[in-house]
């Protein structure tokens, strides 16, 4: 256990900061697994309102370096191919 006041206080900070960083990271998963629903639904208009919607959140996602941008770009570009690519 922490012996100091400051130890003590960065263990309360990093608890605090993990409980924000896995309600984001579910956020940014839920946002791309309704995308995925959507598509696999067929239903072209709900998906790329979706995909609109999931955007912003995955990109403060990658900013906040809870994800690598690589990962989030990709993740992105493969949805948006998958909506473009339905009927």
């Amino acid at each position: 256990m922490a012996n100091s006041a400051s130890a003590r206080k960065r263990i309360r900070q990093a608890a605090k900061n993990r409980q924000l960083n896995m309600s984001q990271r579910s956020k940014a998963r839920t946002k791309i697994k309704n995308v995925l629903s959507a598509i696999e639904a067929g239903d072209k208009e709900k998906a790329q309102k979706l995909y609109n919607e999931m955007v912003p959140v995955v990109d403060s996602v990658a900013r906040k370096g809870l994800y690598h941008k690589n990962k989030i770009a990709r993740h992105k570009s493969r949805l948006n191919a998958k909506i473009k690519a339905m009927a």
